[in-house]
């Protein structure tokens, strides 16, 4: 009995959770735990996966100056913006938050949305996985094609169309930023109809990007 827990234990804890990544190298991602939860709040669900190739640049750019400003050169874990995360969070009632791109996508492909130390330890594990069989292009590719961004709407192509009324390739420097600037509450900010926060914050992430653009600090992922 014990062995077959053991040898359970490691087929579902252990090699199942490499299997499912591998296979998410090559497939999209289905429907995420936040997806099912949304719907049964009655937000509906608007999703359309787009390759990377068919999502625009502008928008790589402003997502990693809004989100990861060190996406291509971290392994998976900024630490120095945890500890930013932690200093800020112990000052203000603020939460502000130092997960990277590579965190989010493990949360958002694999997890559960809710707070626990149970679901960071399995988002750490599940972060190492990706970095190590995806690979940075591939993070970003699902990244942008599972995000929440607004009720009921995932990924680029859908938030584009939702918001500007043109594809995820087609994005505008100044809609791309506008997308980039809601990420961290896509419930409340809009793309759209931005107010006074979203459009200062917008402005700040048009012109990171072009810094972003000029060193090549997407270069992990547009070449």
């Amino acid at each position: 009995m014990a062995r077959t827990a053991v040898t359970l234990l490691l087929v579902f804890g252990l090699i199942g959770p490499v299997l499912v990544t591998a296979a998410y190298r090559l497939i999209p991602p289905p429907i995420t735990y936040l997806m099912v939860e949304r719907v049964f709040e009655g937000r509906g669900f608007s999703r359309q996966w787009r390759s990377l190739d068919e999502i625009s640049p502008r928008l790589v750019r402003s997502v990693i100056a809004a989100e990861d400003a060190k996406f291509c050169t971290h392994r998976g874990f900024d630490f120095g913006a945890m500890q930013k995360a932690l200093a800020h969070n112990e000052r203000s009632a603020r939460v502000r938050g130092g997960s990277t791109i590579s965190q989010q996508t493990a949360k958002n492909v694999f997890l559960w949305p809710n707070r626990s130390y149970v679901r960071k330890g399995l988002e750490a594990y599940f972060t190492v996985l990706i970095e190590g069989l995806w690979g940075k292009r591939r993070i970003m590719e699902v990244y942008l094609n599972s995000v929440e961004w607004g009720p009921g709407v995932y990924g680029a192509q859908a938030a584009a169309m939702k918001n500007f009324g043109v594809g995820a390739d087609r994005l505008t420097p100044a809609q791309a930023a506008r997308l980039a600037a809601i990420l961290p509450s896509p419930l409340k900010w809009r793309a759209a109809a931005p107010g006074p926060y979203v459009k200062r914050r917008s402005g700040r992430i048009d012109k990171a990007a072009g810094t972003i653009r000029r060193e090549g600090m997407a270069s992990c992922v547009l070449g």
